[in-house]
């Protein structure tokens, strides 16, 4: 089971949580998931430079809650709040009614710590041209400098013009113990539109263990 490309849905229900938190009958099931994809495609790509990790979902009677986890909460905010009142409308246009509608920013305040915003900082040096192995060796060791326990990334496409087959580079520093269900990993995955074609990046990131909802310390106990 360890082997499977993403570790989270692996660990949904013991150390990680659903990003659409919420519960409908058969009628209005799609409906809900059609929105939010729709909210999270919307937010994705007009804030695409506001280094927006993920967007989590909770719905409850008359209520819907976004909340955006992003490196650059400024960006999003704007001036005295003005940019959270365009997404509000945004959102409005891609929903039906509610009675009240809440939108949350939400600071990632290690950006070297989460795996999405480091596969796209790979993805964005890919397209400009820098050498693959050069944009995964700095982004390891910028990981591993926050105070990772260990990374894996990965780039997979035509690296080199000379070169028109599909190569694998990899990177890995530390551990990344797969199929440990109480181990903290996160995971994320980028793409990097070239002349040459596209490549696919993935991240691997273990920040330690989680036992009893905590993290462990040293020692391996709670603290």
């Amino acid at each position: 089971m360890g082997q499977k490309v993403s570790p989270i849905g692996l660990r949904l229900g013991i150390n990680k949580d659903w990003n659409s938190t919420w519960y409908a009958d058969k009628k209005t099931f799609a409906i809900n998931l059609k929105e939010d994809q729709d909210i999270k495609n919307t937010l994705m790509k007009k804030y695409k430079a506001c280094s927006i990790s993920k967007i989590t979902i909770e719905r409850t009677s008359g209520k819907l809650t976004v909340n955006i986890f992003t490196a650059k909460p400024g960006m999003i905010i704007g001036a005295k709040g003005a940019g959270i009142e365009v997404i509000k409308k945004d959102i409005t246009k891609l929903i039906r009614p509610v009675k009240l509608l809440v939108v949350n920013v939400k600071e990632i305040k290690k950006p070297d710590l989460d795996a999405q915003l480091v596969a796209e900082s790979i993805a964005s040096q890919l397209e400009k041209r820098v050498a693959a192995k050069r944009a995964l060796k700095q982004a390891v060791e910028r990981v591993m400098k926050a105070g990772a326990k260990g990374c894996k990334v990965q780039v997979s496409g035509v690296l080199l013009k000379a070169n028109e087959k599909a190569q694998t580079e990899k990177q890995f520093r530390g551990s990344v113990p797969l199929h440990t269900l109480r181990a903290d990993i996160d995971y994320g995955e980028a793409a990097a539109y070239t002349l040459i074609g596209k490549i696919g990046v993935k991240c691997w990131i273990y920040k330690g263990e989680i036992l009893g909802g905590k993290p462990a310390d040293k020692k391996g106990g709670n603290e």
